[in-house]
């Protein structure tokens, strides 16, 4: 077994941040070297001070070049954009520095699909560095991608895809609210809408890419929709809150085609507090095949709690992975750290 713990820098300590901090502290074999955040309220202390835990060391700091400078870390778990153009400079400075970053972008699950330049772009460096990168996160990168190839491992042939993932957004931070129009009047959402600051789910265009990706085929006529969900009860969660009547979350759709016919449909209708007026959470996949396919997770997988766990669940493989840009589909099937991580590490 390797001696050495392995050394995490966690940049970004908002909600998808501070869980993966609280997830390392309870395993073993793990050891945090720094944290990066911006927030006045964090900079200058502990993770001890902010969680209120009995934890020394590991100082919040507001820049990332005295977190990681001439300390040495294993990887860097990036917990700030959605964006991959957005998230590109901060990857670019990390791959530089010889580290391996796992991002939580939702774009960088299969940033190909979206940004293909700049994916490009990364995977050169990434190599030239000798380090990986790796998007991924409940969604996009497991349940509506991941998840729904490794079902089509047992079938011979594949007409048409069906995946709906029913969820909360609850867990999220205030970032997923403003993109998510949460608390806005419909006047007010549809002229964000109208000006392209209301984001949506982003991740079905990744999703479908990784699909076919995996598939061998290539994913046409990507097109999606959009609409609010509007609350009739006051809704109030950690990082939200919408009023009677206004915006509670968004509705998604997308289709993609191959050979011309609708192959793959999506469903992502997604709010928070959603139990306050009967809707219940479910992961959903439907493969018309041979054999046809109807698997059903209610309620649905934690989409705070996903997303955490699979960020930090694969760094063993991240690090033993070859150089370069990796989505999902290229590394080993993602699965739960319940020894020391070391054990998972390739001497």
């Amino acid at each position: 077994m390797r001696e050495q713990k392995v050394k995490v820098v966690i940049w970004g300590l908002g909600a998808m941040g501070s869980g993966m901090a609280k997830m390392i502290l309870k395993k073993s074999g793990f050891k945090i070297c720094g944290i990066c955040d911006k927030n006045p309220d964090y900079v200058g202390k502990s993770l001890g001070e902010i969680f209120n835990i009995n934890h020394r060391g590991t100082i919040i700091q507001e820049n990332i070049e005295d977190v990681i400078g001439s300390k040495p870390c294993d990887v860097v778990l990036l917990a700030t954009d959605s964006f991959t153009e957005k998230a590109y400079p901060k990857i670019k400075w990390l791959i530089e520095h010889k580290v391996n970053v796992i991002c939580t972008a939702e774009e960088m699950a299969y940033p190909y699909a979206n940004k293909p330049e700049l994916a490009q772009s990364i995977d050169s460096l990434a190599k030239a560095n000798g380090v990986t990168v790796l998007g991924t996160g409940v969604n996009p990168g497991m349940m509506m991608d991941l998840l729904v190839l490794f079902l089509t491992g047992v079938c011979e042939d594949v007409s048409h895809l069906d995946v709906s993932r029913i969820n909360s957004l609850s867990p999220f931070g205030k970032t997923v609210m403003n993109e998510q129009g949460v608390g806005l009047t419909i006047k007010e959402f549809n002229e964000k809408n109208d000006e392209g600051e209301i984001a949506g789910h982003i991740g079905f265009k990744e999703s479908m890419g990784m699909i076919g990706k995996g598939l061998g085929i290539d994913i046409t006529n990507f097109r999606q929709q959009m609409a609010p969900i509007i609350t009739s009860v006051e809704r109030i969660s950690p990082y939200g809150f919408a009023a009677k009547g206004n915006v509670a979350g968004i509705e998604m759709t997308a289709q993609g085609d191959y050979k011309d016919q609708e192959f793959i449909t999506m469903n992502h209708p997604q709010q928070i507090e959603p139990q306050l007026e009967g809707v219940k959470t479910g992961d959903y996949i439907k493969i018309t095949g041979k054999p046809n396919i109807n698997m059903a997770i209610t309620p649905e997988v934690d989409g705070g709690i996903g997303t955490i766990a699979i960020c930090v669940n694969m760094i063993p493989h991240v690090i033993n992975a070859k150089p370069g840009l990796k989505s999902m589909i290229d590394l080993p099937v993602p699965r739960a750290i319940l020894g020391d991580v070391r054990n998972m590490i390739d001497d």
